[in-house]
């Protein structure tokens, strides 16, 4: 599986989800209220005859809202559990002074 079909696969799954989804960073039409994520390295891999067989990728995924006890944070955590291959935490839950935002973030990993 090559890198890109392993990202377009969290993208497909935050896809899923009933919030606005961004990669990198968010788009102006955002609101108060939308998902941003990225993929950030290589967290482990495997060699096999001098070359890369298998290759796993850490990322995180941000929730961003104003609204207490969003179930859009359920909804991330279902499609990343529908999803194949995605292993992934809760990393943090934080509220954030300067935007006034409530800020979600979990770390994924692609096999």
């Amino acid at each position: 599986m090559t890198l890109s079909d392993k990202l377009k696969m969290v993208r497909d799954a935050l896809l899923q989800t009933s919030g606005k989804v961004y990669h990198y960073t968010k788009g102006n039409d955002a609101g108060n209220r939308y998902i941003v994520w990225q993929e950030s390295e290589e967290s482990s891999s495997a060699n096999m005859n001098n070359r890369k067989s298998e290759q796993e990728i850490h990322g995180t995924v941000d929730l961003f809202t104003r609204i207490e006890f969003d179930t859009l944070a359920d909804d991330v955590q279902t499609a990343l559990n529908n999803a194949d291959r995605i292993a992934w935490r809760l990393n943090s839950t934080q509220y954030e002074d300067e935007t006034e935002l409530i800020h979600y973030e979990w770390e994924f990993w692609i096999h």
